[in-house]
């Protein structure tokens, strides 16, 4: 299991060193995800799901992306929302991909965040569901998602995040540490779920999530907590 790069934590390695690790662990652990985000939210990811797809106010005909697509469960809703209109999924790890495949894409693509390969200008809406966090540099995707938009479009992002009420902080920290480890460890894949809790430690605040997106361009920006602040969905529009 590839949680270490140079004798360091995935968690601690950056560029082409993060790029490659994530890639190699989420092909690991690819069987068992979706019982695994259903398990750690309890199945809330549906519904924050459909809220995301509903800030995108998207219509039938229109063009959805969803980036970082995983195993696809944007898709049906995306799907659903823009009905005959184009729907396509994105991930940089095929074998995600592959489970991907019965969930109501056009197409599914192996691509980077960070090197999109879509031309300028078309999508209404684009969604990044746990997937920000891991990419290697959070400005560049920004940028990225800004320029596959449509002036107008409207980008949503669902991810981790740190409440803010410290007692919170505290018990969601103590049961990410203890229980999702162990949680791995049922599907041999221990290691792999310690990234999870650790790699939140050092993601962007809210705030710092922000001020990447707004210095790619995005206007009407803002977040919502979700699941007492362990969650938490962010949007902006292209001007």
């Amino acid at each position: 299991m590839p949680v270490q790069t140079d004798s360091q934590p995935i968690w601690k390695t950056e560029g082409d060193a993060k790029r490659s690790a994530v890639q190699s662990m989420f092909a690991e652990i690819a069987p068992t995800y979706d019982l695994m985000n259903s398990l750690m939210t309890f199945r809330q990811h549906y519904r924050w799901r459909a809220l995301a797809t509903q800030k995108l106010n998207l219509r039938p005909g229109d063009t959805a992306i969803d980036i970082c697509s995983g195993t696809g469960d944007f898709l049906p809703l995306l799907r659903k929302a823009v009905d005959k209109g184009v729907v396509l999924g994105l991930d940089f790890c095929a074998p995600m991909l592959q489970l991907a495949r019965p969930k109501g894409a056009d197409g599914l693509t192996v691509g980077d965040a960070c090197r999109l390969p879509v031309r300028a200008n078309v999508a209404h809406g684009v969604t990044v569901g746990w997937g920000i966090r891991n990419v290697p540099d959070i400005d560049l995707a920004h940028r990225e998602i800004y320029r596959v938009l449509r002036p107008g479009g409207t980008f949503v992002s669902i991810d981790m995040a740190r409440p803010r009420n410290p007692l919170v902080r505290w018990a969601a920290e103590t049961v990410n540490v203890a229980i999702l480890p162990l949680l791995g460890s049922l599907f041999r894949r221990r290691e792999a779920y310690k990234y999870l809790p650790e790699s939140a430690k050092l993601f962007k605040s809210r705030e710092e999530l922000i001020a990447s997106m707004e210095r790619a361009g995005f206007v009407a920006t803002g977040f919502r907590d979700l699941m007492l602040g362990t969650v938490c969905m962010h949007w902006g529009m292209k001007a």
